[in-house]
């Protein structure tokens, strides 16, 4: 399989408001930029679409490890809280609904077909990719 790297994030002027996402993708010495907005939106659903964006762009199965600085993505995965959701019809462990639902499930399905490692990168440090994303994600909001 080949191996890509991908940063995401996802960004929100309000929140709810307008707001963006930008990804980047790396394959060897190759680098593709991607960004997206949306007018009424939510910071999480930024960067959930950032993740599912940059997956849907790979042309087939990889090896991707995920790069975003949002805990809400990356711990669904890590600590498994998609399957307790899955498990609890969708619920949170408060009984609520899970909100972004359908985002979740096309990421869980993108996520099939890859074998992803999600990792979490501290936001607005010194990465240079997740800095990037920010950009993509702040310019797509202006666009």
């Amino acid at each position: 399989m080949v191996k890509v790297d991908i940063y995401t994030d996802g960004a929100c002027s309000g929140n709810p408001g307008p707001g963006g996402w930008g990804a980047v993708l790396l394959f060897g010495e190759h680098q593709k930029e991607l960004s997206g907005s949306a007018q009424d939106t939510t910071n999480q659903k930024m960067e959930l679409l950032a993740a599912i964006e940059a997956l849907k762009a790979l042309k087939y199965p990889c090896q991707v490890n995920l790069h975003s600085d949002s805990a809400y993505l990356v711990n669904a995965f890590n600590q498994n809280w998609l399957k307790k959701w899955q498990t609890n019809g969708w619920q949170n462990s408060r009984k609520e609904s899970v909100e972004n639902r359908l985002l979740w499930e096309e990421l869980l399905k993108l996520s099939r077909i890859h074998q992803v490692k999600w990792i979490k990168v501290p936001g607005h440090q010194d990465n240079f990719y997740n800095n990037r994303c920010d950009e993509l994600a702040r310019e797509a909001i202006q666009k």
